[in-house]
């Protein structure tokens, strides 16, 4: 089932001469978890604006084709009830905390405040997120003093405790380290378990090989390449295309050059230690 659906939609900011999506054509199904990649300013943000209904409500300008969510037009849904849909956790954390509430706490409530949640459920939510985050500790300070990453975090447990079926999620782990960055993946695969549709824009290629379903390849407003996780990220014309394929496709595909060829091209590392285990079993038994 689809829950969004392109057809024919081009995307024209204003003022811009360029079309910042070109004849997009996709059906994105119900709880899978998407994986947006490509160049830079290749329209991974202007497509996940789109889906969050920000195009053409807020940003205006010209927009043509057909935009189907959850088997409504774009244009017939109301930005209010959209909001309580599909969740948005924007690419700069410094553009989503509101700025109005004193504490963490109060701004990871204020969505649940908005929807007419009671008060106790509202704590138990807030306490249960900041858990799940690791933010126990930033609870009563201000979301206006903290750092990058945490504001970061922040702006991910908003999203996450409007608790909406679709998340669209621009680069969470920008200004997250290593640790971090690993324990962001944690939660969004817990989010895909509990039958969540996830979109995720994010560089970190070696990531979205390990927890994505799907992955759709973007550049000049187009998509490119869209398919299986697998079928996409083994293939080395991405980098023709201003993307990047793993480092275990890199090997694997380094390995088949050498004639030292694989039952597959491995996408992560795991698998790349399977197949390499595996042939090199293969060679030492043929040699007895």
């Amino acid at each position: 089932m689809a829950c969004i659906e392109l057809k024919n939609v081009s995307y024209q900011y204003p003022l811009s001469k360029e079309k910042a999506l070109d004849d997009v054509n996709y059906k994105f199904e119900k709880g899978r978890f998407y994986g947006i990649i490509g160049e830079n300013g290749g329209g991974k943000t202007t497509l996940c604006n789109l889906i969050r209904g920000l195009i053409p409500q807020f940003y205006k300008g010209k927009l043509t084709g057909t935009v189907k969510i959850l088997g409504k037009e774009l244009r017939e849904w109301d930005p209010a009830e959209l909001s309580s849909k599909i969740g948005y956790v924007f690419q700069n954390p410094f553009t989503q905390i509101s700025g109005i509430k004193e504490t963490v706490f109060e701004e990871i409530a204020m969505g649940m405040e908005n929807m007419g949640v009671t008060k106790e459920q509202i704590i138990d939510q807030v306490v249960t997120i900041c858990q799940l985050l690791k933010i126990e500790d930033l609870i009563e300070k201000n979301p206006n003093e903290l750092s990058g990453g945490q504001r970061q975090r922040v702006a991910f447990a908003s999203i996450i405790a409007m608790n909406t079926d679709i998340l669209v999620i621009d680069e969470p782990t920008s200004q997250l380290d290593p640790q971090g960055t690993q324990d962001i993946f944690e939660i969004i695969r817990m989010l895909k378990k509990e039958g969540k549709t996830i979109f995720l824009v994010e560089h970190k290629i070696n990531l979205i090989a390990e927890y994505c379903d799907e992955v759709v390849v973007m550049e000049g407003g187009k998509i490119v390449f869209g398919g299986t996780a697998r079928g996409i990220l083994s293939n080395r014309d991405l980098e023709n295309h201003g993307a990047m394929i793993p480092e275990a496709a890199v090997l694997g595909h380094q390995l088949k050059e050498q004639g030292i060829e694989l039952d597959s091209i491995p996408i992560t590392t795991e698998e790349a230690v399977r197949l390499i285990k595996q042939r090199i079993g293969e060679e030492y038994g043929n040699r007895i």
